[in-house]
């Protein structure tokens, strides 16, 4: 009769009898999560194994990362549903209950943001880190923001007041640091685009160097000059940028002059003469030779070809010897190079 009596003693608006069920029912819950998420990982680090890019392993990570908390709220709340709560107790656990949740989710988001960035930029020079680091603070910050107010909201916080305040704030600021927040979007433009990295020849405008650094506002040039060119990352996203390293060869175009009086077979020779001469050379390609134009006093041949790599110190080698071996043809030929001559006629009175 004790017994009987114990287990239908109310305690807060319930007997006993059900508080044993809710506990027996947290446990179940508290073994049937941890063995899901157990099931899961294993399933999936087996087929993580199996494949050879690392989205699964990063799923595999969030999924690790989900702690013992979120089972143990997740199993209170479910339990407590046998359970007659007040009011204020059952807003109270799903309020922590939604918190725990966004707070995961929000530590998920996280996780997929990293992967993607370390994804994007692979390489690990200084300006490198510096935009990662700024990537990841920036959607860190948008993240938690956005978690922050939908932990609010299901919390019962009015946020319309709020998100209207970030968002005059968000203006009032973009317009005093617009041309920070330029040169810092460019920055990233420049690290996903890839117009060019460290290391690349290339001309902006008048001026051309090397890429030396790809820094958050700025981008640094060593010039041909030896002078340190400094340009903003804003000009660099607005304006045109020739980058000779991305190319794979270099075209020729070459014109030489002789005289208009030169004999007509020798004239029907010289392509020939340039042929013989590029095709004997390695690293160039003949593309074509012919008598072209007119001058003044003279006859112009223009040449086509390749020199088959982006060197510039190469190019110049095989200009040069492509320059003196047909200059010195000429001259076995007695086939003149002309000179700007005018010829003047007078007569008395």
């Amino acid at each position: 009769m004790i017994q009987e009596n114990f287990w239908d003693v109310i305690v807060f608006g319930n007997p006993v009898h059900d508080y044993a069920i809710m506990v027996a029912t947290l446990v179940a819950w508290l073994i049937i999560l941890r063995y899901v998420q157990h099931f899961i990982i294993q399933h999936l680090r087996a087929l993580s194994e199996k494949t050879e890019t690392g989205i699964d392993d990063n799923i595999v990570k969030i999924i690790e990362k989900i702690q013992p908390p979120l089972y143990f709220f997740l199993a209170v709340y479910l339990s407590s549903r046998t359970l007659i709560l007040v009011p204020t107790a059952e807003k109270m656990l799903s309020a922590v209950l939604v918190l725990w949740v966004i707070y995961q989710i929000i530590m998920a988001l996280q996780s997929v943001a990293d992967f993607a960035l370390e994804k994007k930029f692979t390489e690990q020079d200084d300006s490198t880190r510096a935009s990662l680091h700024i990537a990841r603070f920036v959607i860190n910050f948008i993240i938690w923001s956005l978690g922050l107010i939908l932990a609010l909201s299901n919390i019962g916080i009015d946020v319309t007041s709020l998100v209207a305040g970030l968002g005059i704030g968000g203006i009032a600021v973009a317009l005093a640091a617009q041309n920070v927040l330029g040169d810092l979007f460019s920055s990233f433009a420049l690290h996903f685009d890839k117009p060019f990295v460290v290391g690349d020849f290339i001309i902006i405008g008048s001026d051309l160097g090397t890429v030396k650094k790809i820094g958050i506002r700025t981008t640094r040039i060593a010039t041909l000059r030896g002078e340190e060119l400094v340009v903003s990352n804003k000009e660099l996203t607005s304006t045109r940028i020739m980058n000779f390293k991305q190319m794979k060869d270099r075209r020729v175009v070459s014109v030489i002059k002789v005289e208009n009086t030169i004999d007509r077979d020798k004239l029907k020779a010289i392509p020939g003469w340039y042929r013989s001469i590029i095709e004997k050379i390695p690293d160039a390609r003949f593309d074509r030779s012919h008598f072209c134009n007119f001058g003044e006093s003279w006859l112009e041949i223009e040449t086509v070809y390749y020199v088959l790599s982006p060197d510039y110190n190469l190019y110049m080698d095989i200009q040069q010897k492509i320059n003196l071996a047909i200059l010195e043809k000429l001259d076995d030929e007695d086939v003149s190079l002309a000179v700007p001559s005018r010829v003047m006629y007078t007569r008395k009175g």
